[in-house]
């Protein structure tokens, strides 16, 4: 998305030091730093539109109000209210670092009210269902190991599927049963990984051995068969694929995983804070979804069970 036409240098300069106050302080990627950036622009796009003699030419001159207008404008788009909580998350993201640098001192978008969202619970597979997936892997064929053993990692330590993708055998401790993840923001953490998912690894290396490993990709754990590293997209097919075989109707993806992890973790009595260790959450809010997806389960569980309900 380009800037508007006429766009003012103070807002161009201050969006730059705002993503690189992203990058260097706060770590972020840079998929997350072109979101922000994207939620910039379509304000500044609506400004312009909107006030097209005089419109601010500076992020101090914003007020309330044209906060307000922008959200009006997206909400009649027909944008859902996430898209537009996010639109003013990024947004107020951006005056509180001028708030911080100093060069505003109120901070417009604390007035406005935050489009209310509702809560959506995730994508969770039963251990049953697990079961299935695993079980539906075509053994037989060269590949099959491998798709084994990411579905084994994925569900046995609740990686991101970026982290799999790009998870090497420098950071797997066999004798240790732990793996060295680095997450979001660089920041790394250790994960428990159980017998099931090393000797799926164990297994799938024979495959991998016979492989014509290109130069730099040596130490990646799971390739295609071209000696290069797995690609997300591959992955998502590889679990699409597997879901539909073993007959499950619900929408999974590598993420479910994760998702089916920690709620499993959560269940059986893990804590609150080991979970979010695990995941790699800087917030326990985060986490606590989980709790969320317990409740719902043992919820159904009763109702669906007792004879008066």
């Amino acid at each position: 998305m380009k800037w508007p036409e006429g766009t003012a240098a103070a807002w161009q300069d201050a969006t730059n030091q705002f993503l690189m106050y992203l990058r260097l302080e706060r770590g972020l990627s840079v998929h997350t730093q072109k979101a922000y950036l994207q939620d910039i622009k379509l304000f500044l796009n609506h400004l312009y539109a909107e006030q097209k003699e005089h419109p601010p030419q500076s992020p101090e001159e914003v007020l309330p109000e044209h906060i307000e207008s922008f959200l009006s404008f997206v909400a009649h788009s027909g944008l859902s209210a996430k898209t537009q909580a996010r639109a003013l998350s990024g947004l107020n993201a951006f005056y509180r670092f001028l708030l911080m640098e100093k060069r505003i001192t109120t901070n417009p978008c604390t007035r406005v009210h935050t489009p209310k969202t509702g809560k959506s619970l995730p994508v969770v597979l039963s251990v049953e269902e697990v079961e299935s997936l695993l079980q539906s892997v075509d053994l037989s064929k060269p590949e099959g190991h491998r798709n084994k053993a990411i579905l084994e990692v994925l569900y046995g330590c609740g990686l991101r599927v970026s982290e799999l993708t790009a998870l090497k055998y420098s950071q797997i401790f066999s004798k240790q049963g732990f793996l060295r993840i680095t997450g979001k923001g660089n920041k790394q953490r250790l994960v428990p990984i159980g017998s099931y998912a090393l000797k799926a690894l164990d297994q799938y290396a024979h495959w991998r051995n016979t492989l014509a490993i290109r130069p730099a990709h040596e130490d990646f754990v799971f390739l295609n068969r071209y000696g290069r590293p797995i690609t997300r997209n591959m992955i998502f097919l590889i679990v699409k694929e597997l879901a539909q075989k073993a007959g499950i109707k619900k929408n999974v993806s590598p993420h479910t995983f994760r998702h089916s992890f920690a709620t499993h973790l959560i269940e059986n009595g893990a804590d609150l804070r080991v979970v979010q260790e695990m995941l790699g959450h800087s917030s326990i809010l985060t986490t606590e979804i989980y709790t969320h997806v317990d409740t719902s389960f043992w919820q159904h569980s009763v109702l669906k069970h007792h004879p008066r309900l």
